[in-house]
């Protein structure tokens, strides 16, 4: 199947419920990888290795800002890219260990079974997105697969608003983004959507409570399928 703009599969017009779903920390569990290259990339510059509670408490976007929180200050140019190229050739190695979170194959297709539409905005490169989705075999679930195609390190708030201009027929006020970071709430509101966030990723749950009362923050992604299809429904 052939990919074109990031589309996987043209189902038509879509006037009921969607859901953008993230990638990394939601559907495809790879937190383990997410620290392993974080730390490597701390030793460059002889920073000290940081836990996956330390990690979820800090982490934000943009990802030097994280780093600021780490270091003091933001690091300079070339500490950011030296820092980032190893992030990314260290998470290649440990993502091969990673697999999808615990019953997604069961939620998109019930989702999709159920007559409504879905589809994945990531800050993963999309060269390298697109063909780890379809190793898992379930392209065929996402009307459209999008990853981040410019420089490293951003917010998701205007490639959300591209993202759903490219959906034939999805209006952003039925749409719900599910996703790990507090950034996915702020790209939702955003664009017009709604967001449920889930603590299976990068932020812990009082980070993910810091985006307001209106995100429902959930600790399994069958409760955010719940919670997108009751926010959906209200619209």
């Amino acid at each position: 199947m052939s990919v074109v703009a990031g589309t996987f599969l043209d189902m038509g017009t879509h006037t009921d419920a969607h859901i953008v779903w993230d990638w990394n920390g939601t559907l495809f569990h790879d937190v383990d990888a997410v620290i392993g290259a974080t730390n490597a990339a701390f030793a460059e510059l002889g920073l000290e290795p940081v836990t996956l509670e330390r990690y979820r408490e800090l982490y934000c976007v943009p990802v030097p800002k994280f780093y600021e929180r780490l270091m003091g200050r933001l690091p300079t140019e070339a500490e950011w890219e030296l820092m980032d190229g190893t992030f990314h050739r260290h998470y290649t190695e440990h993502r091969l260990r990673c697999g999808l979170a615990a019953g997604v194959v069961e939620l998109l297709t019930g989702w999709a079974g159920a007559g409504r539409s879905q589809s994945i905005l990531s800050m993963y490169g999309h060269e390298d997105l697109v063909p780890l989705v379809r190793e898992f075999g379930i392209e065929t679930h996402f009307v459209r697969v999008d990853g981040r195609t410019g420089p490293s390190g951003g917010s998701k708030a205007e490639h959300m608003v591209r993202h759903l201009g490219a959906l034939a027929g999805v209006d952003p006020a039925r749409t719900v983004v599910i996703g790990d970071a507090a950034d996915d709430a702020l790209a939702a509101r955003h664009a017009g959507a709604r967001a449920v966030l889930y603590t299976g990723g990068s932020h812990g749950r009082a980070s993910l409570e810091a985006a307001g009362a209106g995100v429902p923050v959930v600790d399994t992604l069958q409760e955010a399928v719940a919670e997108a299809e009751r926010l959906a429904s209200a619209a």
